[in-house]
């Protein structure tokens, strides 16, 4: 695309979006009265945020964005005019509020960026910060509203990517985090309300064209997922999705720390979920000291997400970087698990997890493993049911079974992408997943799962794939030991692995899945 004719469109989408808001009344807030429907849309028109030629969405990503999403992502085919909007939604114990999202519309005149176009709804990883817009295109922490753009918006999708509720202009006090019923509910409001937003988008020349596609990293693995199982519940179509990297296993993948294997970020997961399910079910705890330590109890069910930086709130004694636990056993018993050390490849991210100045107190430790050594999960630490304990008595475990995501099978074709390195969420959790399916009889042609960290199967359609992110993690562990690392560079690759290294090859692998369905 030359760069005259990217100029020419942008001016034509902000002419369009002038004409759009004088003719639509330039309603901004919600109606008077009763809170609107789910799903109603409260900006009509959208608010066009910016209008992207491709030219230059080129140049953000190669500024901002890691290497490798450029070779992956592909050349941009389509400007974009990416709008915000709010919506009518619910929280986690199921009351009215609003929450905002991105719409992504591709603009242009290939055949691939106008007309009837699929959707992909996208649901966003865990972030601390309370003003996270990813509409917002011009931040430059915000890789993966880049992403979205270049794997999808630039390629001739339409995306639909909540900020969830209590993010940016929600009108929620918390956010409802890996509560599967709230947030699979915000992601169809965000759809609901943007197929009403593309309406009022028309004269771009882009609509719907009925295929859906469910994606989402990280924490927006388990939401797409949820999304799947509600709307498949409903009724609702959908073509295919991708759920990547996501703790869809979610008792197991929590058990697991209790016993020892903490994982990266553990801090901030806990936090977010402990607040979330107290908000929702109201019985987590009594006092926030029956869960936290003393020094962290004060504050701490308001305290994310937050407008304060995440390294503020460590620096400022408000949540500790790592220690989840006590490096002090709550019981002799538990010594060999405090820190666990099997997985070796993993032992450096569990022992992270224990220290002095730990956020959960080992009452509640030893309390929450009692209940998990009388009603053991079916599918961690051994498979048996291969579902969530089926009659847990601490809160917290209640809550997280009716959280997990197993005794539920697709009838939509799924894939599932992360790797089996991953120190943030384990791989365990697609593991058990594939697992669960597969002892269901589900056909073998509904899922597929790709390790980017395993060998290549004869007739892999991901092997290229696979090589490339060898070379990743390579070049990632060679510029540590160029900055002088001493351990060949894995802490560098432990780091990266997750937030960076991962996203953009799953991201490839999803859009390759979605273009053959």
């Amino acid at each position: 695309m030359n760069l005259e004719r990217s100029t020419q469109t942008v001016a034509a989408l902000v002419a369009v979006a002038l004409l759009l808001a004088g003719c639509g009344g330039g309603s901004a807030g919600p109606l008077a009265g009763a809170n609107p429907p789910r799903g109603t849309l409260l900006d009509t028109p959208p608010h066009l945020v910016s209008a992207i030629p491709a030219a230059a969405l080129l140049a953000q990503l190669a500024a901002a964005a890691p290497p490798q999403l450029l070779s992956l992502g592909g050349a941009p085919a389509c400007d974009i005019a990416v709008y915000h909007y709010r919506y009518e939604t619910v929280g986690g114990a199921n009351e009215a509020t609003t929450a905002s999202a991105a719409l992504m519309v591709p603009v242009g005149s290939a055949p691939a960026c106008g007309g009837p176009l699929p959707i992909v709804l996208y649901a966003h990883g865990t972030t601390t910060d309370r003003a996270f817009n990813i509409a917002n295109l011009q931040d430059t922490t915000n890789v993966e509203g880049l992403i979205l753009a270049a794997f999808f918006a630039s390629q001739g999708y339409i995306v639909v990517a909540p900020n969830y509720a209590g993010y940016d202009t929600s009108t929620l006090g918390y956010h409802p985090y890996l509560i599967g019923d709230q947030q699979s509910k915000d992601m169809i409001d965000a759809l609901a309300a943007a197929r009403t937003a593309l309406h009022l988008t028309a004269l771009l020349g882009t609509a719907d064209n009925g295929k859906l596609y469910i994606t989402g990293y990280s924490q927006g693995g388990y939401v797409a997922m949820a999304t799947q199982r509600a709307m498949e519940a409903a009724g609702m179509p959908v073509t295919a999705a991708a759920p990547m990297s996501g703790p869809y296993a979610l008792a197991a993948f929590v058990d697991a720390a209790f016993f020892g294997e903490v994982n990266a970020s553990a801090t901030v997961s806990w936090t977010l979920l402990v607040n979330a399910y107290q908000q929702a079910y109201g019985d987590i705890y009594t006092s926030t000291l029956d869960v936290f330590a003393p020094q962290y109890a004060t504050g701490i069910e308001t305290l994310l997400p937050s407008t304060t930086p995440r390294a503020q709130l460590y620096a400022e004694g408000k949540l500790p970087e790592s220690a989840l636990f006590s490096s002090t056993p709550p019981d002799p018993t538990l010594a060999s698990v405090t820190p666990a050390t099997s997985p070796a490849s993993l032992a450096t991210t569990f022992a992270a997890g224990f220290g002095t100045g730990n956020l959960v107190t080992n009452s509640y430790r030893l309390t929450y493993i009692d209940d998990a050594r009388l009603h053991p999960d079916g599918g961690w630490p051994a498979v048996t049911t291969g579902v969530a304990a089926g009659a847990p008595a601490v809160p917290m475990r209640m809550a997280l079974k009716n959280n997990d995501l197993r005794a539920w099978s697709p009838g939509r074709p799924v894939l599932l992408c992360g790797g089996n390195g991953d120190p943030t969420v384990f791989f365990f959790n697609t593991q058990l997943m594939q697992g669960y399916w597969a002892a269901r009889a589900v056909p073998a042609t509904t899922y597929s799962v790709l390790d980017l960290d395993s060998p290549s199967p004869a007739g892999d359609p991901y092997a290229s794939l696979r090589s490339d992110f060898v070379v990743a993690k390579d070049l990632v562990a060679a510029d540590a030991i160029a900055q002088g690392a001493t351990d060949l560079g894995a802490s560098a690759v432990a780091a990266a692995y997750h937030a960076t290294l991962v996203p953009p090859f799953c991201f490839s692998a999803a859009r390759s899945f979605f273009a053959a369905h």
